[in-house]
C-alpha cells in the first residue's frame, strides 16, 4: 500500500492532523525499525533502541524549548486527565518536603480544562482553591475573557501555595494566555504549573519560570496515549524526601508508583511498559520542527496562519459572531459561530465538500472551532479563510 496521501485540511481539535512526512517515516518504523527486523512497537522497553528513542527524544525537545539544566524531562503514560491528578499529589507533597507544612493549590479557571484540573485536585482532598473563574465576570457567564491580572494578583501576593495551576491555552473554549502573568514570573516561593497541552512548541516561552510544564501529546506532537513532563530537579528532590507516613499524617493521598514524577524520572520513563511507538512519532514531530527551524519559524508561520483566519472572521461581524476576547483569542483554537444558526449544517457541508473537515464546534458549546495546530499548513487556512469570507457574502 502506498504511503502518499493528499494532504488533509483537517481542523479537528484532536486527536490532531499530524506532518504527513512524519507519518510516513513511523509506518516503516512500524514494520521495520532501523533494519533490526523488528517494529519500533515489537521492541523491549528497556532495550538499547527503545533507550535511544527516550533520550533522543528528550534531547531534542530541550533544543526546541531551551530547557534549562534545572529541568528534567520525562513522559507518562495517558493524557491531561492523569496529569490532573498527578500534579496535584506530586506538588502538594512537594511543598510538604520544602518546607514541613502543607498549603492550598490555587487555580485559575479560564475554561473547561482548568476547571477540570481543579476539581480533581478537590475530589482528591488536595487543598485547593480557585484564584478567579473568569466566566464569573462575563455578563453572559461564559468563558471567553481572562480578567486583568490587578483584579485577582492580590490573592496570590504574599499567601502561601503549593501550586499555582493554570490551562495556558483552552481548546474548547479558545482562551489563550500570550503570556505568564507577571505576578507569576521570578517566583522563588510558588511553583508555576501550567497545562500545555494544545499549545506547546507553538510559540516561545522561558521554561526557567515553570515549576512544572504538563503537555497531552495528541493535539499538536503526536498521537494519544502519552504526556510529557517538564519539572524541576529541585521539585523532584522535594517530592522524594517525604515517606508515606508523612502523607498520612497530613491527609495528602500517596501518589500511584506508575505517577510517581521521581520514581518515573529515575527510570528513564521506563518503570513501567512506555509506549514506545508513541513516543517515537512525537520525537519524530521534534525532528521535523528542528528541520523547519524550530520553535521561532513555527510561531511565525501560526501567527500568520491565525491573523488570517480572524481577519476573515472580523471582515463579516454582521454575520460571524466571535465570543473570545481580543487580547486572549487562541492561536491554536479558533472559535465562532454564525449569527444565523439556520445555516450551521450548510457551513459544514460546504466546507466538507471543499475537503475542509473538523469544523464543528465541542459538543458543549455548538458553533464551530477550527483548530489549527503546527501541523497544519498556511495554505490550508487560507483556503478556509477564503470560504468563510465566500460563505458569508453568499448567506449574508
Amino acid at each position: 500500500m502506498p504511503l502518499d496521501r493528499e494532504e488533509p485540511q483537517h481542523f479537528g481539535a484532536g486527536p490532531a492532523q499530524l506532518p504527513t512526512k512524519v507519518l510516513q517515516q513511523a509506518a516503516k518504523d512500524l514494520v521495520n525499525f532501523n533494519e533490526i527486523g523488528l517494529g519500533i512497537g515489537e521492541i523491549s522497553h528497556r532495550s538499547k533502541e527503545a533507550t535511544k528513542v527516550i533520550d533522543d527524544a528528550k534531547l531534542h525537545l530541550r533544543q526546541l524549548m531551551n530547557i534549562p539544566d534545572t529541568h528534567d524531562i520525562f513522559f507518562i503514560q495517558g493524557g491531561g486527565t492523569t496529569g490532573f491528578s498527578s500534579i496535584a499529589t506530586n506538588l502538594e507533597t512537594a511543598y510538604l518536603g520544602k518546607t514541613g507544612e502543607i498549603a492550598p493549590a490555587g487555580y485559575l479557571v479560564t475554561g473547561s480544562w482548568s476547571q477540570k484540573a481543579f476539581e480533581e485536585a478537590e475530589r482528591l482532598h488536595i487543598p485547593s482553591k480557585i484564584i478567579f473563574n473568569s466566566k464569573d465576570s462575563d455578563k453572559n457567564g461564559k468563558y471567553g475573557s481572562i480578567p486583568d491580572e490587578s483584579l485577582w494578583e492580590d490573592k496570590i501576593k504574599g499567601h502561601k501555595f503549593s501550586y499555582i495551576y493554570f490551562c495556558e491555552n483552552e481548546t474548547v473554549h479558545g482562551v489563550e494566555w500570550n503570556s505568564l502573568p507577571e505576578c507569576l514570573q521570578n517566583q522563588d516561593d510558588i511553583e508555576v504549573v501550567a497545562d500545555l497541552s494544545s499549545d506547546i512548541l507553538s510559540r516561545e516561552i522561558d521554561v526557567s519560570q515553570y515549576g512544572v510544564i504538563m503537555a497531552g501529546a495528541q493535539k499538536n506532537i503526536g498521537l494519544a496515549g502519552l504526556t510529557v513532563y517538564i519539572i524541576k530537579k529541585s521539585i523532584l528532590h522535594n517530592i522524594s524526601k517525604v515517606s508515606d507516613d508523612q502523607l498520612f499524617e497530613f491527609g495528602i493521598p500517596i501518589t500511584p508508583i506508575a505517577t510517581h514524577y521521581p520514581t518515573i524520572v529515575k527510570n528513564n520513563s521506563a518503570y513501567n511498559t512506555i509506549p514506545i511507538f508513541t513516543l517515537h512519532v512525537m520525537d519524530l514531530v521534534f525532528q521535523h520542527l528542528l528541520e523547519k527551524g524550530g520553535v521561532p519559524a513555527q510561531q511565525r508561520e501560526n501567527e500568520q496562519k491565525s491573523a488570517s483566519l480572524y481577519s476573515a472572521l472580523d471582515s463579516h461581524p454582521d454575520f460571524y459572531n466571535l465570543p473570545v476576547d481580543k487580547n486572549c483569542r487562541s492561536k491554536m483554537n479558533v472559535v465562532f459561530t454564525l449569527k444565523n444558526p439556520e445555516l450551521d449544517s450548510k457551513f459544514l457541508e460546504e466546507a466538507s465538500a471543499l475537503k475542509l473537515t473538523g469544523l464543528k464546534g465541542h459538543r458543549s458549546v455548538g458553533g464551530f472551532r477550527a483548530s489549527i495546530y503546527n501541523a497544519l499548513s498556511i495554505e490550508a487556512v487560507e483556503n478556509l479563510s477564503k470560504f468563510i469570507k465566500d460563505f458569508a457574502e453568499k448567506n449574508a
